[in-house]
């Protein structure tokens, strides 16, 4: 065994040892080790210390090497997310509910791959019938990963489209995590200030699993980038496939439609139409009747009426984007400033795996989101100085 492998199973042992501790916990005691208040959970046990432990700049040389599990398993800030939703699956009240989740998170692998040739040709002409996809059947869904029962508890995956939100190992678990919090805070927020409580854990679970198969539409490329997603009814394919997934595993038609919403909401005649085509879209994959499912309301054309707002609820939790996105536009052309400055990477290189796996590690460690805001307030030297302590230069 390569001594990068060893340093990753140790890294994963760490991690492991701390969610132990975190279940072994009375309830209520987790705090997320960099919750609004700043203060880190780190010293509530020598084991969470150990987890949360910033590793310590390492060489280029070191950084090109590591892949992105390693590079997700060394980031404090995606073992503190990790820990923080395992708690949250603990928390949902919903037996059904908490088992489906759980499972899911134990073994992220898609059952959708498992459709054979002739099975992928038969939805492919049913979505196209019905206007949903104008892919070629050769690239509809993406290819059956080598191994996806490893990637998702590895914590590797990224959270959105290479030049999008959180696209760095790890980034997955990040962005779910704060959609978490975030939904989370909007069902406290409802009952202390209008008095009434909606379904905690309908919502929440709708959020612990909305992007559920970004690992299998953003699988990881050679050079370091993420696998293109394609459109499929309107919105990025991971949407749609992440519904079809939850239908092909029989999930309660109220938790499919809450879900249906992250991407828009049913509150208006055109964006309630998007959301049904969804679920339609996720009906055919999946094969079942979207009606009887209880998918749809008695028209077809509306979800299942009087609209339930956990579905509301989950669409607004799923507003991490609206920040972390331009983040990286803003980020980007400084990094790569920074890195032909102080890594010598060549200008070629900036497109290839040489910069892009400089860029994983120092988002993966700190997030376009705080490099931003120290660009913002200490400019550029402030955030060089950041790089600096992920990577040293040259």
């Amino acid at each position: 065994m390569d001594t990068r492998k060893r340093d990753f199973l140790k890294l994963s042992a760490l991690t492991a040892t701390a969610v132990a501790a975190d279940w072994a916990a009375p309830s209520g005691a987790f705090a997320f080790p960099f919750g609004p208040a700043g203060t880190a959970a780190a010293a509530e046990s020598p084991s969470r210390a150990a987890a949360f432990a910033a590793p310590g700049a390492i060489s280029l040389e070191e950084c090109q090497s590591l892949g992105h599990r390693e590079m997700a398993a060394r980031s404090p800030m995606v073992r503190a997310s990790w820990l923080y939703l395992r708690e949250e699956l603990g928390k949902i009240g919903d037996r059904r509910l908490r088992e489906l989740a759980t499972g899911i998170y134990d073994d992220h692998t898609p059952r959708l791959a498992n459709l054979d040739a002739e099975e992928r040709a038969g939805v492919w002409e049913a979505l196209e019938r019905a206007g949903y996809t104008k892919q070629s059947r050769d690239d509809f869904l993406p290819p059956a990963p080598p191994d996806l029962r490893e990637e998702y508890p590895s914590l590797s995956a990224p959270g959105s489209g290479y030049a999008s939100h959180h696209a760095y190992p790890g980034g997955l678990i990040t962005h779910v995590a704060a959609n978490v919090w975030i939904t989370s805070a909007i069902v406290h927020a409802y009952l202390a200030v209008y008095g009434y409580g909606v379904d905690r854990d309908l919502a929440v679970t709708a959020q612990l699993l909305h992007d559920l198969h970004k690992p299998y539409v953003f699988q990881w490329r050679a050079d370091a980038s993420s696998r293109t997603e394609q459109p499929l009814a309107g919105t990025g394919e991971h949407h749609v496939l992440s519904l079809a997934e939850l239908l092909v595993r029989r999930a309660p038609a109220e938790l499919v439609v809450a879900q249906a919403c992250a991407h828009t909401h049913p509150g208006g005649d055109a964006d309630e139409a998007q959301v049904v085509n969804w679920l339609k879209a996720a009906a055919i994959i999946a094969g079942v009747d979207p009606g009887r499912y209880g998918l749809l309301g008695e028209s077809g054309t509306t979800v299942p009426l009087p609209r339930r707002q956990e579905g509301f609820i989950c669409h607004l939790g799923d507003h991490d984007f609206v920040l972390s996105v331009p983040v990286v536009r803003w980020t980007l052309p400084v990094l790569r400033k920074i890195a032909r400055a102080d890594y010598g990477i060549s200008e070629a290189d900036l497109s290839g795996k040489p910069f892009n796996s400089l860029r994983n590690l120092v988002y993966s460690q700190l997030s376009a989101m705080r490099l931003e805001h120290e660009y913002a307030t200490g400019g550029e030297e402030r955030l060089r100085a950041l790089v600096h302590t992920v990577v040293r230069p040259v």
